[in-house]
């Protein structure tokens, strides 16, 4: 067995039927969803799903009860199909992890195994050796974009142009957050096109009033019209003040970056092209266009100094930890006093 991505396992499944055993880990469980509908679709007929198809939590799961779903025969149909979720929770030391391993050594060719492993967790290297492994990992910004185009039209729900920006710049690019407004702006629009209104309205916020407009009234050293900002921005469906801080903080490293290459003797005009490159070295996750952001920390970079980069980044930094140290943190105050501190006169140790 092999190890794909999540473009690969697609293509894979047009050529030939699936292969025993699969193991989905990476930080995009959106996309392991969408994998695993795939999988289904193509092992198991839809006629024949309500006896060949079982779904089940690792947590929920003994070791006698996982030898039954895997080795219980087809009904009616060439193969079945076990989804098991959640297999970071499953010790190696026990039961049911030693089982699982048995099984992969020998897996029932009528049985097309599912494991899939949540975000943050890295991959276990007997299940990535004994299967299919596929690693899901976030889309680039322009694959966002595309998804949200595809995820509206499954919905039946067309997006006008700027509706579509306006919905991406509000939510950002967590493709859950965005399914699930997506869900909603069908359930409002009733069939017709959606517009920037309709969004604006569901997610409250307004032209100018965004999270990038935010960042882009910080980074231009326009600090008293984005300290402003502050409070509708925070209104917003799923803000919060930590994602908040972690967008201010992703344009300062840009822009001290930007500020590095200026100070190296890049030329003004081939700027955004050197960041770009940067990017995509780097492929970050949660970045927006990769060439407008490049282009964004060229225009911030003239307007910083490095002692001052270095000060609003040891600020930035102490107003993350305050926002994630304390169980009741005013969101609002915290990111407020973080934007006045980058007005403040810097004083550099001699």
């Amino acid at each position: 067995m092999g190890a794909l991505t999540f473009d690969a396992l697609l293509r894979s499944l047009k050529r030939s039927p699936p292969d025993p055993a699969y193991y989905f880990h990476g930080d995009e469980d959106v996309l392991k969803e969408e994998a695993i509908r795939a999988l289904v679709d193509r092992a198991v007929e839809a006629g024949a799903r309500d006896f060949n198809l079982d779904q089940r939590s690792a947590s929920a799961l003994d070791p006698e009860a996982f030898h039954t779903l895997v080795n219980t025969p087809p009904l009616l149909a060439q193969t079945r199909a076990v989804v098991i979720r959640g297999m970071e929770h499953v010790k190696k030391t026990s039961p049911l992890y030693k089982e699982v391993a048995r099984y992969l050594a020998n897996p029932n060719p009528t049985t097309v195994l599912i494991l899939t492993q949540g975000a943050g967790e890295g991959p276990d290297t007997t299940f990535v050796k004994d299967t299919t492994s596929v690693v899901v990992e976030p889309l680039p910004p322009d694959r966002v974009a595309r998804w949200m185009a595809h995820r509206a039209g499954e919905l039946g729900l067309v997006l006008e142009p700027d509706a579509g920006t306006l919905l991406l710049d509000a939510v950002g690019h967590d493709l859950g957050f965005l399914a699930r407004e997506l869900d909603k702006l069908a359930a409002l629009t009733g069939g017709r096109p959606g517009t920037r209104e309709d969004v604006a309205a569901l997610v409250g916020v307004r032209r100018g009033e965004t999270l990038s407009d935010l960042v882009e009234a910080a980074l231009a050293r326009r600090v008293p019209m984005a300290a402003r900002l502050v409070e509708p921005v925070l209104e917003q469906a799923g803000m919060s003040g930590v994602r908040m801080v972690m967008a201010l903080g992703t344009g300062l490293i840009g822009t001290a970056l930007a500020r590095a290459e200026l100070d190296r003797g890049t030329a003004p005009a081939r700027l955004p092209d050197v960041l770009f490159r940067h990017i995509l070295a780097a492929r970050p996750f949660g970045l927006g266009n990769w060439k407008e952001e490049a282009a964004r920390w060229a225009r911030w970079a003239g307007g910083w100094q490095p002692d001052a980069l270095r000060h609003a980044l040891r600020r930035t930094l102490a107003a993350d930890r305050a926002l994630k140290s304390s169980t009741v943190s005013d969101d609002r105050a915290i990111v407020t006093e973080l934007l006045l501190t980058w007005a403040e006169p810097v004083r550099e140790a001699a």
